[in-house]
């Protein structure tokens, strides 16, 4: 949920800073959206997702997850198996299953260059709208994180735009679009000059900062704290 229609919900706008490499990311956004939904009526949203490269030098082969893990974050191979459970535990109280939805044996779990998928993002955001835009990054989530397909892959790129509604040939008019690669770097460092070093990180209306994946009470809370902070700063004149 992403826009609610009432006449009494005070209005904001959530920026969220994100990778598609992010598990945290995933958790975050459906907490957020079950908060949303418990603020029906009182808060009305519109999410606008904004590009966070966690390994911007990965080299287009990709990495295993489990040997990235390892690598970047000095662990052992036990111990980025029992991260990756409780991380899978964590995801499925939040409504998000990590469990493979494909046919047959599982490839291995990957962790992807992400650019042009950040491309599309922007692509969806400016040209479709904020609604597109999620739908499109719920559908690179899937890709990623249930499907195991190679997100950095332009047609697979192409065939997640087009499931998710949008138009195959400006998808890919999207990806050579050098204006867009412009506006993804733009972004990247917007999140920098805010002192943005991990993501998920979440701006509402443009000046309080939510960092982290929250639970759904914490994030109504903050939301409410915003919404009565405005009307008393509208209030003082």
């Amino acid at each position: 949920m992403t826009e609610v229609a009432a006449s009494q919900a005070a209005n904001v706008t959530i920026d969220i800073w994100s990778d598609v490499m992010c598990p945290w990311c995933v958790i975050g956004t459906r907490q957020l959206e079950t908060a949303l939904a418990a603020l029906d009526g009182e808060i009305a949203a519109t999410i606008r997702f904004h590009p966070f490269e966690l390994n911007p030098d990965m080299p287009p082969e990709g990495e295993d997850q489990r040997a990235h893990i390892m690598r970047k974050y000095g662990r052992s191979s036990e111990q980025a198996a029992d991260g990756r459970e409780k991380l899978r535990q964590i995801a499925a109280q939040a409504g998000y299953s990590f469990d493979y939805t494909g046919t047959g044996e599982p490839p291995a779990a990957m962790m992807w260059n992400t650019r042009a998928a950040h491309k599309l993002l922007v692509h969806a955001l400016r040209d479709l709208g904020a609604q597109a835009q999620v739908r499109l990054k719920h559908a690179l989530f899937d890709a990623h994180f249930q499907q195991r397909r190679d997100v950095s892959d332009p047609e697979v790129l192409l065939d997640v735009a087009e499931q998710a509604g949008l138009d195959r040939a400006k998808a890919a008019a999207a990806l050579a679009d050098d204006e867009l690669t412009a506006i993804v770097e733009a972004g990247e460092r917007q999140a920098w000059d805010w002192n943005i070093t991990g993501v998920p990180a979440m701006v509402v209306n443009g000046k309080f900062l939510i960092p982290g994946a929250q639970d759904p009470a914490t994030y109504a809370g903050a939301l409410r704290k915003v919404v009565a902070r405005e009307r008393e700063l509208a209030a003082r004149g």
